[in-house]
């Protein structure tokens, strides 16, 4: 039991670790972008963003699977990398159809997967809310500024 508990625990801090990575690579891109993203217009520009940030989010979670799939078979629990992966993600969504079990000696694993899952998924649509909002006050801004710099152009 101690050895799933802690196991487990690696593999969340590890996806975890692999989340916050690719939130730093996102964020690197917004700040490189950030002049292009407050000229006007805006609309089109939070499309990219909102579309840009789902992927990055999508690519994350998924790392997050692959990890738990990659761990499941290496740690011999399914004879085939397709149903540790098949498990990996319907745990890691908490879905859990119940079709494809782990052995009874980790199914602690199973409901770790989840926890990390759910983590995973609330902490990145956090961070896509975050991120939306963000560019978007500072489009705000950008055309605050603008209006208070040239009083002529106001209506």
């Amino acid at each position: 039991m101690f050895i799933q508990i802690l196991l487990g625990t690696g593999l969340i801090l590890l996806s975890v670790i692999v989340a916050a990575v690719g939130f730093g690579v996102y964020e690197l891109g917004l700040r490189r972008a950030h002049k292009w993203l407050i000229t006007e217009p805006h609309r089109p520009k939070l499309f990219v963003v909102l579309a840009s940030a789902v992927l990055a989010m999508l690519w994350i979670i998924t790392a997050g699977v692959w990890i738990w799939a990659f761990a499941f078979r290496f740690l011999g629990m399914f004879s085939h990398l397709e149903e540790a992966l098949y498990f990996s993600l319907t745990a890691f969504t908490t879905l859990g159809f119940g079709d494809v079990l782990l052995p009874v000696e980790w199914r602690l694993l199973g409901g770790m997967a989840a926890v990390n899952g759910f983590l995973n998924i609330g902490m990145m649509t956090a961070l896509l809310m975050e991120v939306l909002r963000h560019v978007r006050r500072n489009q705000l801004e950008a055309q605050r500024t603008a209006r208070e710099d040239n009083p002529s152009s106001n209506p």
